[in-house]
């Protein structure tokens, strides 16, 4: 198989692929951050929405139905 130019032999980045991939690096950052950002505020969010509610208001059924019962 033949390799890429981009890495050397120890498949390490080469200085080409360092070189290509500079412009991006800060960009991708910050998009990263971004959605690491958002993905963890729509998790806290969820999870304090859902801490507030204390169910009163849903039935608990007092126990098992009766063996002989069937519906």
């Amino acid at each position: 198989i033949p390799r890429s130019s981009y890495y050397e032999a120890d498949y390490r980045q080469g200085k080409a692929l360092l070189r290509a991939r500079r412009p991006y690096i800060v960009k991708n950052l910050i998009t990263g951050a971004c959605i690491l950002a958002f993905t963890a505020s729509v998790y806290i969010y969820t999870l304090r929405a859902v801490s507030q509610d204390d169910f009163e208001d849903v039935p608990v059924p007092s126990g098992p139905p009766p063996a002989g019962r069937r519906r």
